[in-house]
């Protein structure tokens, strides 16, 4: 029986976007880095790891995901703060109803993290 997201994996290539990764992930965001190793690292989210495979030697990996999202019940703030540091906001804080069946309203916003990706900051409201 699937339980819930374990964990999104990315790409990361080189020792200073490793350091970018770390601080946005850890400083900015204030995800507990949880573990590390040589050509990796977890961050613990409360609800899943986000994990970041790296390749130490500069050489660029394939593969990506559209986005990940990140449960928070105060998207302004995260707006606000990864915007302050430069980070490119994508779609700014907005209400939003899913088309489901309940319809599902939520607040969020997304931004592009160090590695490209886009993460979003969603709040089930």
């Amino acid at each position: 029986m699937i339980k819930g997201i374990h964990h999104v994996s990315l790409r990361c290539s080189g020792e200073a976007k490793r350091a970018e990764v770390i601080r946005f992930y850890r400083d900015l965001l204030g995800l507990p880095l949880v573990r590390q190793w040589p050509n990796g690292l977890m961050f613990d989210t409360g609800a899943g790891i986000v994990e970041v495979i790296t390749n130490q030697d500069g050489t660029p990996d394939a593969g990506a995901i559209p986005h990940f999202a990140l449960a928070t019940e105060d998207v302004d703030e995260y707006a606000r703060i990864v915007a302050a540091e430069g980070y490119e906001i994508i779609k700014s804080p907005r209400d939003i109803v899913i088309a489901s069946d309940p319809p599902l309203p939520a607040r969020i916003a997304f931004c592009r993290g160090p590695l490209g990706e886009e993460v979003e900051f969603f709040w089930q409201k």
